[in-house]
């Protein structure tokens, strides 16, 4: 997980920790109780003890995570609306500082980029677009065609009608599969787009023909503009080119990438281009740009720039190093509240955080959660993936607790009781990995009457035996309840002598998730 992954679960961790210190202490220690434990049976009752003063009255908890920290991880606030399309919105226009459809109503498209088309061609496939509107959820994709990278258009070994042929197919396979594509003129190392500008003329002028009287369509005219190239240079190339689109293609979206790497949305604010079907880049990834970019965009769409954040991550600008989960769902959240456009980096299988695929899938239709990496199980999470049930995308990304011999954890935490399990004891048996769990409980509200908690596991679990609860398993849960003697727990009281065994995989774990 991430360096912000978990800041908000269980907030009285800090609590849980302290009352294992406290049974240590008073002679109910975890390790105590696994010695007097029978794996086979219930000849141990359960047993509740009126501890000397409550654990919080004696005990420093541990700080809790700032107000702010915590609301970074908070769900993002605003549900998206319905996804639009091409066979219900039709042809998209620019309305003030918004995309929109013909009537002037705000349109947000929500996608993925392929990486670079010469390299990773095989995701632009009839299934996989289909796919990714029936199960994803996008809207849009978008086809990275390099210039100057090995194999791009503007290079000597990249294969012009190849990359022309596969962006026309991808543009006609996402129409078929009732998305929008965005055709993107991958500037990178070649900084100013001038530098290549006789190649993106040429291609352009190729594909809006192909294209032109296509309405799912969306050129992307520069990537990201770098070292030192500035919104005059950009702006001289952009009158070059969105003519040429223009003879083919009148009244087609054209994104401009804008100058450091598409991110100096105020230079373009403060001249834009005349035409009135223009949006302009923004791209950031998260774990580098933040509260500085956001009120850029901010900005630039309150005073009237149409943005279109054309590629985003949610590590570092790299495409590798780590995710920070907390910037990027208060990207999304600002993003979604402006009604802006997103795109996501990037569909393939590269070693690199920003790929969508873990590196040994080689499927390119047909993708289940397991083929994702972090990135890509965020991403669904976020789209809210029709195709994906909800649980389980919340169980994929779980953080998965410790499950070695001798492993403790806080498993449960609510108003009234906090449940601490340890695996005392693991064993391979008929090719399955069998694991004994000893759990203890503390009162720390008014009493109860009877309690019940449901534990997730990373896997499909087996219960094979329980003592002093009530257990049963149901695919990857566990429910453990109180037996007949044993359901009521005074205030401040403790519970312990009851555990059960389970049987599963070797990775079988219990995990953490909201």
């Amino acid at each position: 997980m991430g360096k912000t992954a978990g800041r908000a679960r269980f907030a009285r961790i800090g609590i849980a920790v302290a009352v294992l210190v406290v049974l240590a202490g008073i002679g109910v220690a975890l390790a105590a109780t696994v010695g007097g434990l029978s794996p086979a049976g219930g000849s141990n009752a359960l047993v509740v003890e009126e501890p000397m003063g409550r654990p919080q009255d004696t005990l420093e908890a541990e700080p809790e995570a700032p107000a702010d920290a915590a609301a970074q991880e908070a769900p993002v606030e605003k549900a998206a609306p319905p996804a639009p399309t091409p066979s219900t919105t039709g042809a998209l226009k620019v309305t003030g500082a918004q995309l929109t459809d013909a009537a002037g109503e705000p349109v947000q498209l929500r996608g993925v980029s392929t990486h670079g088309l010469a390299w990773y061609p095989q995701y632009v496939n009839q299934e996989f677009f289909t796919e990714l509107r029936d199960v994803w959820g996008a809207n849009v994709v978008r086809l990275a065609t390099y210039s100057a990278e090995e194999g791009g258009y503007a290079t000597e070994t990249g294969d012009r009608t190849a990359l022309n042929d596969l962006v026309v197919r991808g543009v006609q396979y996402a129409q078929a599969a009732d998305l929008y594509a965005v055709v993107d003129w991958h500037t990178l190392s070649d900084a100013n787009p001038a530098t290549n500008q006789w190649a993106a003329e040429e291609f352009f002028r190729s594909v809006s023909g192909a294209l032109g009287n296509t309405d799912n369509v969306i050129y992307e005219i520069c990537n990201e503009p770098n070292g030192g190239t500035s919104w005059a240079d950009i702006k001289a190339y952009a009158e070059a080119v969105i003519p040429i689109i223009r003879a083919n293609d009148p009244d087609a979206i054209i994104v401009v990438g804008t100058p450091t790497w598409s991110q100096d949305l105020a230079a373009a604010a403060a001249d834009p281009l005349p035409d009135a079907n223009v949006m302009y880049a923004l791209h950031f990834y998260a774990a580098t740009h933040e509260d500085d970019l956001r009120r850029a965009l901010s900005t630039a769409v309150a005073g009237g720039l149409p943005v279109f954040v054309t590629e985003f991550g949610i590590c570092e600008a790299s495409g590798a190093g780590e995710i920070d989960y907390a910037s990027a769902n208060l990207w999304v959240r600002l993003m979604n509240e402006l009604d802006v456009s997103y795109i996501c980096w990037n569909l393939s299988n590269k070693d690199e955080t920003a790929a969508l695929f873990k590196p040994g899938c080689a499927k390119t239709s047909g993708f289940t959660l397991d083929d994702l990496t972090d990135e890509g199980l965020w991403l669904v999470d976020t789209l809210k993936s029709p195709g994906f049930s909800r649980e389980e995308v919340a169980l994929a990304r779980a953080e998965v607790k410790d499950n070695s011999a001798g492993a403790q954890m806080l498993v449960s935490a609510d108003d009234t009781l906090q449940w601490t399990f340890q695996v005392a004891d693991r064993w391979e048996e008929g090719g399955r990995t069998f694991f004994r769990y000893e759990m203890a409980g503390s009162n720390y509200s008014a009493g109860v009457k009877s309690w019940s908690v449901v534990v997730p596991f990373n896997g499909e679990v087996t219960l094979e035996d329980a003592w002093n609860c009530k257990a049963s398993a149901s695919g990857t849960r566990l429910t453990v309840a109180n037996d007949a003697h044993n359901g009521n727990v005074p205030a401040g009281g403790f519970v312990r002598d009851v555990g059960f065994i389970v049987s599963g995989p070797a990775d079988l774990a219990v995990v953490e998730y909201e």
